[in-house]
């Protein structure tokens, strides 16, 4: 055996060695996760990361220098973390083994194969815009039907809802023209009154961490809607998501709608990078509110084609027959027809994309032309 074919077998031998070690050290990460779990504590310690990192620099003794060290213990310490996150996750209702959670409410599904629109008004204003909006949205095959009975306001002037009367209003239109009908739970007080008249309860980003209102819809034996909160971290969603699921509860739909961030164009900032995310993390499917991210409407179809793009199982779009003139958000309702010219638009510009993308693989030259780039 040759001094080259020493090195080589002993290099595998130390690989082989540090790979053990690198599992004994994850197992003991683990260990550490349970209990950082059984006493409450979060995963994350970044101070503690860096103390353990400043002391690994110090012990290093060459011949890597202090930079491949750091980036070396990083990644390991990342990976750890990432283990622990999985597992956890895993740990949770919503995202250990079994089946996707399918939504069928009145025929109409969420979590299926088919992407759909959840569209309606923000709020529920009277009979006639109820009936009108319902109307239309079901004959362009909207099959859910949102609206806000109990709205929670910025402003404590502003319109608040109609409260019983609108609920009455939303299921009597969603009963008349066949959709399945979502709104808002805003307190554990009214979640029985909501769960009496709607198909779908929905929690707004506010309430995702009112975890009184959770157990309360939870136990109502009606499908959830959970949106995001407003900072909130998936973990926080997805443990949010499981106080309902401990109540009772397993058809949950998570909603991504906004994070808070720095710029004024948008009214939040849609973080589509969490749908695959958090398909990934639970069992649960994931629908995109584009209107409360946007805050405007000029740029919803593009949003919305992003959201179906990236995975998700529907996309919630606001939509009032004469927006101008709507008692709440009116800047980001859609009026029917330019719902319809949204659908339309969505579609072609999908299609499009897709046939693109198809011509391209099929093309014996382009994908000889692909290979060479990779070389």
């Amino acid at each position: 055996m040759s001094q080259l074919e020493k090195l080589r077998d002993e290099t595998e031998r130390l690989s082989l060695e540090l790979l053990q070690l690198l599992n004994r050290r994850a197992e003991c990460t683990l260990a550490i996760a349970r209990e950082k779990q059984r006493l409450g504590l979060p995963i994350r310690d970044p101070w503690r990361e860096a103390k353990l990192l400043d002391h690994i620099a110090e012990a290093n003794q060459g011949p890597l220098d202090e930079p491949s060290v750091r980036a070396l213990f990083r990644a390991t310490i990342d990976a750890c973390v990432a283990l622990m996150e999985d597992r956890r996750w895993k740990g949770l209702r919503v995202g250990g083994p079994g089946p996707r959670v399918v939504i069928n409410v009145r025929g109409h599904v969420i979590g299926g194969p088919d992407p759909v629109y959840i569209a309606g008004p923000c709020s529920v204003e009277s009979e006639e815009q109820v009936n009108e909006a319902a109307r239309r949205l079901a004959a362009m095959g909207v099959g859910f039907f949102r609206g806000g009975a109990f709205k929670p306001r910025t402003s404590p002037y502003a319109f608040q809802g109609l409260g019983e009367q609108g609920l009455k209003l939303l299921r009597d239109a969603g009963h008349r023209y066949g959709l399945a009908t979502i709104t808002e739970a805003t307190s554990p007080e009214n979640a029985p009154i909501v769960a009496e008249y709607a198909d779908i309860i929905q929690i707004g980003a506010r309430n995702m961490y009112n975890y009184d209102l959770l157990r309360a819809v939870g136990k109502t034996g009606k499908p959830i809607l959970l949106k995001r909160g407003l900072s909130a971290s998936l973990d926080e969603w997805l443990h949010a998501a499981e106080y309902i699921s401990l109540a009772g509860c397993d058809k949950i739909i998570l909603c991504e709608r906004g994070i808070r961030g720095f710029g004024r164009e948008t009214r939040a900032t849609l973080d589509l990078s969490i749908v695959p995310l958090a398909l990934a993390a639970s069992r649960l499917p994931v629908v995109v509110d584009v209107s409360h991210a946007a805050g405007r409407r000029d740029i919803l179809a593009p949003l919305a084609r992003a959201a179906f793009g990236i995975g998700a199982h529907g996309v919630m779009i606001e939509v009032h027959p004469d927006p101008d003139v709507a008692l709440s958000d009116a800047e980001q309702q859609l009026s029917l027809d330019d719902f319809a010219a949204l659908q339309r638009t969505v579609r072609e510009e999908l299609n499009r994309t897709a046939s693109a993308l198809a011509a391209q693989s099929s093309n014996p030259a382009h994908a000889a032309d692909s290979r060479e780039v990779a070389r």
